[in-house]
């Protein structure tokens, strides 16, 4: 079983739907459910809560290959939006551990999770919030 916040898969779906006609592929990560506000999941269930901007770090990678708008070894999912495809893993999709795609009408429905062979796996939708971070400057 794969979870998401309601937030995340919300932002999710929107991002694919100002997107569309144009593909979206956005990096995920996950925290513990004991991290997480809201929840009764077992403590270490890991929750897809946070996303990775698709566009940081674009003109880096543009020039020397290398993507800079993710930390390595931070990702455990990644997103991809299909415009005109099927509700199921491509072969030009970039996979990761779990694979979410979402199709138009680009609702709660229209979105799934796989694993990295693309089998299906069971998405639940937790309504829980991650804390709040913030960055000093």
């Amino acid at each position: 079983m794969v979870h998401i916040t309601r937030g995340l898969a919300e932002t999710l779906l929107r991002f694919a739907r100002e997107r569309d006609p144009e593909s979206v592929t956005i990096s995920l990560s996950v925290r513990t459910a004991a991290e997480l506000d809201g929840t009764d999941l077992d403590d270490d269930t890991p929750v897809f809560t946070h996303f990775y901007l698709p566009n940081a770090g674009k003109s880096v990678n543009a020039v020397f290959g290398v993507d800079l708008g993710t930390p390595a070894g931070q990702i455990q999912g990644r997103f991809v939006s299909h415009p005109t495809g099927d509700l199921s893993v491509s072969k030009r999709d970039d996979l990761a551990e779990v694979v979410f795609v979402a199709v138009p009408p680009w609702e709660r429905a229209s979105l799934a999770a796989f694993d990295r062979k693309g089998r299906r796996k069971e998405l639940t939708v937790v309504d829980a919030e991650p804390p709040e971070e913030s960055v000093s400057l």
